[in-house]
């Protein structure tokens, strides 16, 4: 029963994350990459605010996963970083910490690149 609670808390926070995005494609005239940039800065100003942190512990990966998270990971990149290494923390930090995913959005778009001969329109 612990495990269906987890999963509906997980869903239903990343589900809302979602609906978000939808509803600024629908009813706003922001472009998909606007949007993409706004839910990354918004997840490093609710980290800032310490706002986010509490939502990653409730919902996992239904906080962690949509690209909030990704906001959230640098910054919390960059927090341990400057407490570690001081002020160049603030240009390290952040790719230090998410360095795996982008990698490895890297390596899959290259896949496809090669998998499926992408052409210009």
């Amino acid at each position: 029963m612990e495990n269906i609670i987890e999963i509906l808390k997980v869903f239903i926070v990343g589900g809302l994350i979602c609906c978000v995005g939808q509803a600024l494609i629908m009813y706003t005239n922001l472009t998909t990459a606007r949007i993409l940039v706004a839910f990354v800065v918004s997840g490093v100003l609710l980290t800032a605010l310490g706002f986010y942190e509490p939502l990653i512990d409730f919902a996992g990966a239904g906080a962690s996963v949509p690209l909030t998270g990704f906001g959230y990971s640098l910054a919390k990149g960059v927090e341990e970083s400057v407490k570690e290494l001081g002020w160049i923390g603030i240009f390290t930090g952040g790719i230090q910490n998410t360095a795996a995913g982008i990698t490895v959005a890297i390596f899959f778009s290259l896949m496809h690149a090669l998998i499926f001969k992408p052409k210009s329109k």
